[in-house]
């Protein structure tokens, strides 16, 4: 009994201060969206009868909003820490008035404005010494204001990828030099994606604890393999559509580097053998033929030893972990969020066990507390047993003899 909820229950704080009583009794629903990509954001739907709420100074654009949601009489979970972005009135022939006011956290922050500017240490009698891809995001979220979250597995991963000096080609001295990162007229928001793009990272803000709201997570999915929910169909997962195609599927990308203290163009190639589920790794001079197929992409600018790794996983990991996506709905659930590992049961062996939300809408209103997602099965959690994942074959049971 303990398990069992019925009340559902949000809580809406402005310039962190509990909204007034009048107010909360206006709101007529909460809607709540998270994704890992864009900026996550809130609406809530008032009732504006007599205009009451129009030019309300709580509502201002500008200010601080933070949404709570669960079951009372449990402690509620902070989801969102924002900016109200904007307000959309309504006033009908007949009926109430309705405003919609919208927040959205502080991604958006990062959006504004363009630079042009590269990021390293200049070292005398060597050159400039590039920066590591963490210490680059670190001093770009400190700028806008946030406080940057590292995964350790994506962070050690992001320094071996870019260390310039372990890999640097005997004799090339411009070699550290071209693994500089520069960002060439892109907002902030553009050049971070494409560094945690090229890192295999997932960027999103993190809306939990007294910091929440102003933390930058660099989330490795390598680092987050655990489900925290586990929902099963005919039970808590209300309804699932699995989608599954090898269509557009990249199962292989070539990149060619050009050596010149050989003066001899290979091909790497980095490929996903789905019955192994194993990366493969193949080098070798470009005279020497490829076998190729329709999943084959050929990365066709230039790259160098060092940039190589890093174009090749921005091409191929995308691509892997969108041959199984799907999207369902559940009984309000406020742990399931961008990101989150989620187990599904009871979908046979290929369609159930373990999947990651990639975006999840809440939402509160008359008709009570409901959630629904996108998730996609990634290629990580094939390193983990189908029984571990609670992906099991379906039993079906003999028909009754006549």
């Amino acid at each position: 009994m303990a398990t069992l909820r019925y009340a559902p229950e949000s809580q809406i704080k402005i310039d962190d201060e509990p909204i007034p009583a009048a107010l909360r009794a206006s709101i007529s629903s909460v809607r709540h969206q998270t994704g890992l990509e864009g900026a996550d954001r809130v609406e809530l739907n008032l009732v504006n009868e007599n205009l009451r709420w129009l030019d309300h100074p709580l509502l201002a654009l500008d200010n601080k909003l933070t949404l709570s949601i669960g079951y009372a009489p449990d402690p509620l979970k902070q989801v969102f820490v924002g900016e109200v972005v904007g307000q959309t009135a309504s006033f009908p022939s007949s009926g109430t008035p309705t405003l919609m006011v919208a927040a959205q956290d502080r991604m958006q922050r990062l959006q504004q404005g363009t630079k042009v500017r590269w990021f390293a240490i200049p070292v005398p009698s060597v050159g400039n010494f590039p920066l590591p891809d963490p210490v680059v995001t670190s001093i770009v979220s400190l700028e806008n204001g946030f406080v940057p979250i590292p995964d350790p597995v994506g962070a050690a991963l992001a320094v071996l990828l870019g260390d310039a000096q372990a890999v640097a080609p005997v004799g090339d001295p411009d070699a550290m030099q071209k693994v500089i990162r520069k960002q060439d007229c892109e907002s902030d928001f553009a050049f971070l994606a494409r560094i945690a793009l090229e890192n295999g990272w997932e960027m999103l803000i993190d809306h939990t604890g007294p910091l929440g709201g102003y933390q930058l997570r660099f989330m490795s999915p390598l680092d987050h393999l655990t489900p925290e929910v586990t929902l099963k169909y005919g039970r808590s997962l209300v309804d699932f559509t699995p989608r599954i195609s090898n269509v557009g599927q990249i199962l292989s990308v070539t990149a060619y580097v050009w050596v010149s203290q050989i003066k001899t163009d290979f091909t790497v190639t980095v490929a996903w053998d789905w019955d192994r589920m194993a990366l493969t790794l193949d080098i070798r001079p470009a005279r020497i033929p490829l076998r190729e197929g329709p999943s084959h992409y050929h990365i066709k600018e230039p790259v160098t030893l060092l940039s190589a790794p890093r174009r090749i996983i921005s091409e191929l990991i995308p691509k892997l972990n969108q041959r199984l996506t799907g999207s369902g709905s559940t009984v309000g659930d406020p742990r399931i969020l961008a990101g989150t590992v989620i187990r599904l049961e009871g979908l046979g062996r290929q369609l159930g066990g373990l999947y990651r939300v990639t975006s999840a809408t809440h939402t509160i209103d008359s008709g009570g507390y409901r959630t629904s997602f996108e998730a996609r099965k990634e290629i990580w959690f094939g390193s983990i047993p189908l029984t571990e994942q609670g992906a099991i074959p379906v039993r079906v049971s003999a028909p009754l003899p006549a």
